[in-house]
């Protein structure tokens, strides 16, 4: 790699990527041509350096760039078999790499590689994809930049774009770059910074272009009873939605979902022209990708009855299931890839904001802000003329086209929980820590429950942030305070499939020694509190009718009779037959519920920190920094229990692979003879 050329390519990217006026995530790709000495024949050979397939321009890194040689690129031109095997040439593009690793070139290379330009940016700006979705975009186009910027007529990405843009540059040769009817703009220049100046003239143009020239309200007037709930009534009602829509857009696949309630969408939701655009779907090849055709949008207030709302609500998605068969049996060819799912990426509720969908968090929230772009686009076409986005078909052969089947085939096999939310109290230390990042690791997203914000919010970070992990504050014997941090949860991840009650603290007291409060403190955290956690969380999981797993880290103590620990062991056994009772109550909602029995998790542990360790070390006379081992010795495996030890038999107890297990509460011990069952 060149210390120019590809250096001055990734810092042009990080500047236009890091503006989302400029692209959107994942969007768009930009290239730079250099020399290099090739090392075998020591000859200077030009290559291009280019985004390869994948990546986002915002953090582009040199392993994200595939490194073309020109010569190899330019031949291509004489073995293209037509445009109706275009596609045949994305396996070529591999034969023209110069090198080995970096990224699989991408199906713009051959656009970025025809231009004659030293650098080449190809961007996805909303006035630039509101002008190319425009009823009358080449007029406009026009109007907008004279000569400057050429219209290009809608074509799918592949060789044959690259050589239409190659040939409109050759007889444009005053022109700084191009619109790309339905799809967003190429811009050039001969010096790295020229085609960034290019890039930005063309977006902040088109921009000033709309707003002088734009109506003022191009969505139309506002829709009586559509108009956004004030912030806590819209949150509120959010929060019971999200579950049921979550069900909804997890009929074929379960999904994580994200919520937003930008002033753009509700503004968007309000006026009277949202369900005729919406209907139309999105047009830039990135947006329905990942959005799908076309969004499910509610048709009734939000002041309807909630038990009104939800029916209408599976009124909708039927209706969008049939009506997303029939698009694809339109359209679908006998090479097509089977239908990847009939359920909506989308749903827009007026008054309420926008729920999104896909496989991991950062999916779902990158399609939320697609369709965010997407409003943005129809408001700029809609101010200047009649959005019109590409036809059915068009999108079709987008949504459906075999390269990206072959993107999704490529895909790592899905984790053990991946698509799951699993919550976790008393997550920021000892074994809920280790359970929280083993699920992550698992592909979880983790709510990090814990009196201790603030440590749970570190942790969270450490897990990846909040694509990842929310941390939420919550003590579990207060009612409000456990469904405060439920409503949190679900508008960050849209629902709840696996609950494990962890949180839990001990004294350890002779029975004549044993105060009122000590009881009631122990029975408060460890009974009443597991109690309001799996109650609220099971409304949750009803509501989604997705199933789900509760797991109770109850003790060994719920069955062995130890000295001076009246309150806690009883609190335990509270614990383990709630696991039973509620096995039973919730086996037919498909929630099935189990319990671990631990016994001596000394390391990281904040109860035997918090004094706990102490007090079990006098019972047992031994040094409280030696408690661990103890216990380690009185087990028939003679081997401490360590908290990845219980989180591990925590996530197979929640998974599959028990998935025909509830009401059952398995030691986690090392083998305590006088804990067996009996």
């Amino acid at each position: 790699m060149t210390s120019t050329t590809a250096a001055e390519l990734l810092a042009r990217s990080h500047r236009l990527g890091s503006d989302p006026r400029n692209t959107n995530f994942a969007g768009g790709n930009t290239s730079g041509k250099g020399r290099v000495l090739d090392p075998v024949d020591l000859a200077e050979t030009e290559v291009m350096w280019v985004k390869g397939s994948g990546g986002d321009l915002g953090t582009l890194s040199s392993e994200g760039l595939s490194t073309i040689r020109m010569d190899r690129l330019r031949a291509l031109v004489n073995v293209y078999p037509g445009i109706d095997r275009e596609d045949d040439m994305v396996g070529m593009l591999e034969f023209c790499l110069h090198g080995h690793g970096g990224a699989a070139p991408s199906i713009d290379t051959a656009m970025h590689g025809l231009v004659d330009a030293r650098h080449v940016d190809h961007l996805h700006p909303d006035s630039g994809i509101a002008l190319a979705t425009a009823e009358d975009g080449p007029e406009l186009t026009q109007q907008c930049f004279g000569d400057r910027v050429v219209w290009v007529p809608w074509r799918r990405p592949g060789f044959q774009l690259g050589l239409d843009i190659s040939a409109i540059q050759r007889e444009n040769p005053d022109a700084i770059g191009c619109i790309l009817g339905g799809h967003g703009i190429t811009a050039w220049g001969s010096t790295s910074r020229e085609c960034e100046e290019n890039s930005l003239s063309i977006i902040r143009t088109a921009e000033e272009f709309i707003d002088a020239h734009g109506k003022p309200q191009p969505f139309g007037g506002v829709l009586p009873g559509m108009e956004p709930l004030a912030e806590d009534r819209r949150h509120a009602l959010a929060a019971r939605l999200a579950p049921v829509l979550r069900g909804l857009a997890s009929r074929d696949r379960l999904m994580v979902g994200h919520y937003t309630d930008n002033p753009l969408v509700l503004d968007f939701l309000h006026r009277e022209h949202h369900s005729r655009l919406a209907a139309l779907g999105t047009s830039c090849p990135d947006h329905f990708i990942r959005t799908k055709v076309r969004p499910m949008v509610l048709d009734v207030p939000p002041s309807t009855p909630f038990p009104d709302l939800v029916a209408r609500l599976e009124q909708l998605h039927e209706v969008y299931r049939r009506e997303y068969a029939a698009y694809y049996d339109r359209w679908a060819t006998k090479d097509s890839p089977a239908m990847r799912g009939a359920d909506p990426a989308i749903i827009l509720i007026p008054g309420v904001g926008m729920f999104s969908f896909g496989a991991t968090k950062q999916t779902a929230r990158v399609a939320g802000e697609f369709y965010l772009n997407a409003i943005n686009v129809m408001r700029g076409a809609e101010a200047l003329s009649t959005y019109t986005p590409i036809d059915e078909e068009e999108k079709f052969r987008i949504e459906y086209w075999a390269l990206e089947e072959a993107k999704l085939q490529r895909l790592p096999k899905p984790k053990r929980h991946a698509g799951r939310v699993a919550l976790v109290t008393g997550g920021a230390s000892g074994i809920g820590k280790a359970t929280v990042e083993l699920l992550a690791s698992e592909g979880a997203c983790v709510v990090i429950a814990d009196r201790n914000v603030e440590g749970a919010a570190v942790l969270a970070q450490e897990i990846g942030g909040s694509d990842a992990a929310l941390a939420v504050e919550m003590d579990v014997a207060d009612e409000i305070s456990v469904q405060r941090a439920l409503t949190a949860a679900v508008l960050a991840f849209g629902g709840i499939d696996f609950v494990v009650n962890n949180a839990g603290l001990s004294l350890s007291r002779p029975l004549t020694e044993t105060t009122v409060d000590d009881w009631n403190l122990q029975h408060d955290v460890l009974a009443r509190g597991s109690f309001l956690v799996s109650r609220e969380s099971a409304r949750i999981m009803i509501d989604q009718g997705l199933g789900g797993d509760v797991v109770y880290v109850t003790s060994k103590n719920a069955s062995f009779a130890g000295p001076a620990n009246i309150a806690y062991s009883a609190a335990k056994a509270d614990q383990a037959h709630q696991v039973r009772l509620l096995a039973v109550e919730l086996g037919d909602q498909g929630i099935r519920v189990n319990g671990v029995a631990p016994d001596g998790v000394v390391q990281g542990s904040g109860i035997f920190a918090g004094g706990w360790g102490a007090e079990r070390a006098a019972v047992y006379e031994v040094e409280e920094e030696d408690l661990g081992a103890f216990y380690a010795q009185r087990t028939l495996l003679k081997r401490e229990v360590i908290p990845h030890d219980v989180a591990k038999a925590i996530s197979a107890l929640a998974s599959d692979d028990f998935s025909r297990t509830t009401g059952s509460v398995v030691p986690v011990d090392s083998g305590v003879a006088g804990a067996f069952l009996r």
